[in-house]
């Protein structure tokens, strides 16, 4: 039985993936600061550390006896980042780092998967985007998920920890908090249109994106685990289908059944106009993708 630590466990992607560990039979440890998490999603037999991935002495004691870990932990809101910049880069960038800096002092050089995101092609318009595009990301928050793919590649030349990297696209699935503003848009609309309300379209809504199910993000983080692999890994997390957000809007519509009415507002800066990943190379190399269609997706999260 090998126990594996996950940062950032308590949120969203967390959770599903902490469940899904402890049915594989791994013991879990998680650590989070509960500032977007929920400490209902820890399981009781789960070895829980509240706090933040910036505190280096409770890192080193989580990932103390562990035999992997998985990096989740982050400020994942593009707004909330063009906000924030200092704090945002804190948590996605410097708590990368003080992750990888805590293994590198300690007695075993345990991997690390971690999560990247597709918004380190910025505004790339070679579409598929896959990874050996050039990186031109846009926002700060892509800036500080590519300083982090450096790192793992510098940590793995210097120190000799390998890694995973994970371009996740538009993960959505249920854990996701409606309430929140930094919900993702499946979210977002799926509780505006179950109420009645108006839906808010940034721009023309004909810009395109990759939807991925939680549970497909999940399937590959678990065989990322069961790969020996060496080096600084990067991969795609994508379905490879392009959708528009007017599409993603009408299809949740037919879906729950309710009518809506569409403002379109100003777009948000530092979006991109198109991102469709490429799955081959995690096919490739983890035998695994992203393969559950949006409409089976939606229909399982909002069913």
């Amino acid at each position: 039985m090998k126990r594996v630590l996950v940062t950032g466990g308590a949120g969203f992607i967390g959770g599903h993936l902490v469940e899904r560990l402890l049915v594989e039979g791994y013991e879990v440890s998680v650590i989070d600061d509960l500032s977007t998490g929920r400490l209902s999603k820890i399981p009781r037999q789960v070895e829980f550390f509240h706090g933040s991935v910036l505190d280096k002495e409770l890192v080193a004691s989580a990932i103390a006896n562990v035999d992997a870990c998985i990096h989740l932990a982050a400020i994942a809101s593009v707004l909330r980042c063009n906000g924030e910049l200092v704090s945002s880069h804190e948590v996605n960038a410097t708590g990368f780092l003080c992750l990888l800096e805590v293994i590198s002092r300690s007695n075993s050089l345990v991997p690390v998967v971690y999560a990247s995101s597709a918004a380190v092609y910025g505004a790339n318009e070679t579409i598929p985007l896959h990874e050996g595009l050039r990186t031109e990301p846009i926002s700060p928050y892509g800036v500080d998920k590519m300083s982090c793919e450096l790192h793992a590649r510098a940590a793995y030349e210097v120190y000799g920890i390998s890694s995973f990297g994970f371009r996740f696209f538009n993960v959505y699935g249920k854990g996701q908090d409606p309430t929140s503003p930094y919900s993702g848009v499946i979210t977002k609309f799926a509780e505006r249109i179950r109420r009645g309300e108006k839906v808010s379209i940034y721009g023309d809504g004909e810009q395109t994106r990759d939807f991925v199910f939680v549970g497909d993000i999940v399937e590959c983080i678990v065989a990322a685990l069961r790969k020996d692999a060496k080096g600084a890994n990067v991969l795609n997390i994508c379905t490879g289908q392009k959708v528009t957000v007017n599409e993603l809007a009408r299809l949740i519509t037919s879906i729950v059944g309710a009518k809506h009415d569409v403002e379109h507002v100003a777009g948000m800066a530092g979006e991109v106009r198109h991102s469709v990943g490429d799955p081959k190379k995690l096919l490739d190399q983890l035998g695994c993708r992203a393969s559950t269609s949006l409409r089976e997706g939606l229909r399982t999260y909002l069913g």
